[in-house]
């Protein structure tokens, strides 16, 4: 069996021989602009980005992670606005939101975190696999592209170093998301987000009077939020913990929970 990197493999059988010669017969007759190598530029290998991971320490980062989801879901129960919405407007902002929000929670908190590649399977355990259809295999596995990307959009809330208002009023401006579909009291929840982001300006403008860019940085920032799948954060940060439970029933229980 063939493990190995498969881009060449690919590129060779895309190649065209006789145009790669027509090319190559013009390139030489331009003036030469060095000794490049076509074949010697670095490109990006795909399979690398595929690579999946899990965390290097996953019992101590899943317990803060768990902390962090826990503080997510009091928030979101602590506004007087959101409980006033209908409770399937309340299920729906839930299940869009939720994976938004803890990534600013894991800003917020500095929550940090190295993968490292995913243990290989046993010879048996691939047998079996192969032989029944397995929830694990349906799951979207963490890999290099999905958490390279939470870790760059971690880094960027970081380095605007927001205050505590700022992360709040931006959770505000997140949670009270009127494009989230079939919502009753989208009006509503259209003019809630629109306090919170005026909310979040003025804050902004008292932290750090006239600088313009920041409000837009910020915003910036987290437009990238919903990008990064729900399925990657329950994979990487909670499948060791809740092992094959469904964790947005989990979050249900802990949000509608008096």
């Amino acid at each position: 069996m063939d493990n190995g990197c498969h881009c060449s493999a690919d590129r060779d059988r895309l190649s065209n021989p006789i145009l790669f010669n027509i090319l190559s017969r013009m390139d030489n007759s331009k003036p030469s602009r060095g000794n490049f190598n076509y074949n010697s530029a670095p490109h990006r290998c795909n399979c690398e980005l595929r690579r999946t991971v899990c965390l290097r320490r996953p019992v101590e980062i899943c317990k803060e992670a768990s902390g962090v989801l826990v503080k997510t879901v009091q928030f979101m129960k602590n506004l007087p606005a959101f409980n006033q919405l209908p409770p399937n407007d309340q299920f729906s902002l839930l299940k869009s939101c939720w994976a938004p929000l803890f990534i600013l929670g894991l800003a917020q908190e500095h929550v940090d975190f190295e993968v490292t590649d995913t243990p290989a399977d046993s010879m048996l355990k691939k047998i079996l696999l192969n032989r029944q259809k397995s929830p694990e295999m349906e799951r979207e596995q963490p890999t290099i592209a999905g958490v390279s990307k939470l870790k760059s959009c971690l880094k960027k809330f970081w380095s605007l170093d927001l205050s505590p208002k700022e992360y709040a009023y931006l959770k505000g401006t997140t949670i009270f998301n009127p494009d989230v579909p079939d919502l009753k009291a989208a009006l509503f929840v259209e003019g809630l987000q629109q306090e919170a982001q005026h909310a979040l300006s003025e804050v902004v403008q008292l932290i750090q009077p006239g600088n313009q860019e920041r409000f837009a940085r910020i915003l910036l920032a987290s437009s990238v939020l919903q990008s990064i799948t729900p399925s990657l954060i329950t994979e990487l940060f909670f499948r060791p913990v809740i092992g094959e439970a469904d964790l947005l029933e989990l979050l249900v229980d802990m949000l509608f929970c008096r």
